[in-house]
């Protein structure tokens, strides 16, 4: 009787879904005539844009499009070292020395710029990126300044934070940040760096460098001293100079774990400070108790709208059997109605691949799974013919030995296991070499505590996934890196007692 009740109920969610799919949306792009792109970037070093000692310059491309934005220059050892002395020169005789209250009118300053130009910078990052403009519009942009206000908060607060300790400010920063939230991871480093007195030497992903030039245009705006902020751009020679070099004395690095294996090889011996966050394989969880429509629109909020471009992605599904077969529908029910198209378009759910290479390796991803066994559906939209897209796609059937279980894909792309009891989820959850984050889909808070006190995640997200606050600290375990940025806790690693 149960069964035939669930079928009656199925036939008609089938109904309304093919109802609703039935409608076409016109397109809605944002416009792009309000913002302000120069043909050509310099570096910023010592509060001007200067011309980088190389000479050369790269393209910087729109992924949605494959067409140039803009050329950006490439930076050598020369600049990084006449970078580090502008910052070790301001922090020195300026920064270092300003009374805590007077740093943090800077740093309010730098997050209500970033208000103010909010939708200029929503729109390039979208463009220089690929995520929709609603991810850009919605969380990036509005997160970066709240990181800004919130630490300004903090920089007169210190001995209060840390009470009986005597923080002081280590000096000059090195910090290198990916291509998967340009602006956001930048004001992730910034703003605690410049709250507790350091000065900063920032390079960005070579990818998606415009936001944080663009961010060099407002801390040049904002007043701030000449050298407390210094971006310098290019490809991997220019991370690992920085790196290595002997003024530096801290580095922070977001990235793959493989360069942040290198990093701490190259600083062993030195008096280095280091953050590191690196890859995950997180675990959403959903035990037949909860919600599943909720957990089902989490779960596509966790992968699929942000491309699978976050670190803490939610891209292995842990489902209880007992549900697995719902889930599983109603999931491949949702990819059916999701948009991939152009990102500046507000009704794409999906937007473009980050860059020619990423896509590459999904797609080889996508191959390695078909090949290993498992069962791959992908959504039935249709794609750009131009440009880096990939259909929303999952894989059941998938074991704990699986490469696409395992490995870190950086794409749409979900595997799908299931479960019986919680000893068994917890155990293929923490059976990974990563452990950034996990998800946790249940009616009781009791397992919820449980379930957070055994999962091997820096982050568990309960009923919800990848809601971010700049009050709340993140980062990992194991293979996916140390130390946490956010939250009080994100001021320590630019202190020492």
């Amino acid at each position: 009787m149960r069964s035939k009740t669930k079928q009656k109920m199925a036939k008609k969610e089938a109904k309304k879904l093919e109802y609703f799919t039935d409608w076409k949306y016109a397109p809605s792009p944002e416009a792009t005539d309000h913002i302000r792109l120069q043909k050509q970037y310099e570096l910023f070093i010592n509060g001007k844009f200067v011309k980088p000692n190389s000479g050369k310059y790269f393209d910087t491309i729109n992924p949605a499009t494959e067409e140039k934005i803009s050329s950006i220059a490439e930076a050598n050892d020369k600049d990084v070292d006449t970078a580090v002395k502008a910052a070790r020169g301001a922090y020195d005789k300026t920064w270092s020395k300003m009374p805590a209250k007077e740093r943090a009118k800077y740093i309010y300053r730098i997050a209500r710029l970033i208000q103010e130009r909010a939708r200029e910078l929503s729109v390039i990052e979208t463009m220089d990126g690929g995520k929709s403009i609603r991810e850009s519009r919605d969380i990036d942009v509005p997160l970066a300044a709240n990181h800004f206000f919130y630490y300004a908060g903090w920089a007169d607060k210190l001995e209060y934070a840390f009470p009986n300790r005597h923080p002081k400010s280590l000096g000059v920063a090195g910090q290198v940040i990916p291509w998967n939230f340009p602006l956001l991871m930048a004001a992730w480093k910034i703003a605690p760096a410049l709250a507790t007195g350091n000065t900063v030497v920032l390079k960005p992903a070579e990818t998606t460098s415009l936001t944080a030039l663009k961010l060099a245009e407002i801390i040049q705006e904002s007043g701030l001293p000449d050298g407390v902020v210094n971006i310098i751009t290019g490809h991997g020679p220019v991370g690992a100079s920085m790196v290595n070099h002997k003024d530096i004395n801290k580095i922070a690095f977001t990235g793959s774990t493989n360069v942040g294996k290198w990093i701490q090889k190259a600083i062993a011996g030195t008096d280095k400070k280091l953050t590191l966050e690196l890859g995950g394989k997180a675990a959403n969880i959903i035990f037949e108790d909860a919600p599943i429509n909720q957990a089902v629109e989490g779960i596509v909020n966790g992968i699929f709208f942000n491309q699978g471009h976050v670190c803490c992605a939610g891209s292995r599904l842990f489902v209880q059997e007992s549900v697995a077969d719902e889930v599983i529908r109603k999931l491949k029910d949702r990819l059916e109605t999701l948009i991939v198209g152009d990102p500046l378009d507000k009704n794409t759910d999906i937007g473009a691949i980050n860059s020619k290479m990423q896509l590459n390796k999904i797609n080889e991803y996508l191959k390695i799974g078909v090949n290993d066994g498992a069962e791959m559906y992908q959504s039935s939209c249709s794609i750009p013919k131009k440009g880096f897209f990939v259909r929303p796609t999952l894989f059941l059937n998938t074991s704990q030995s699986h490469r696409i279980s395992q490995e870190e894909i950086f794409g749409p792309v979900l595997a799908v296991q299931t479960f019986r009891t919680i000893e068994e989820v917890i155990e293929k959850a923490n059976n990974i070499p990563y452990g950034l984050s996990a998800g946790v889909w249940t009616d009781k808070g009791s397992r919820i505590f449980n379930m957070t006190s055994k999962l091997r995640a820096g982050v568990v997200w309960a009923n919800t996934y990848n809601k971010f606050d700049p009050t709340s600290p993140f980062g990992g375990y194991k293979e996916s890196g140390f130390g946490r940025e956010g939250g009080l806790h994100g001021l320590m690693p630019y202190l020492k007692f």
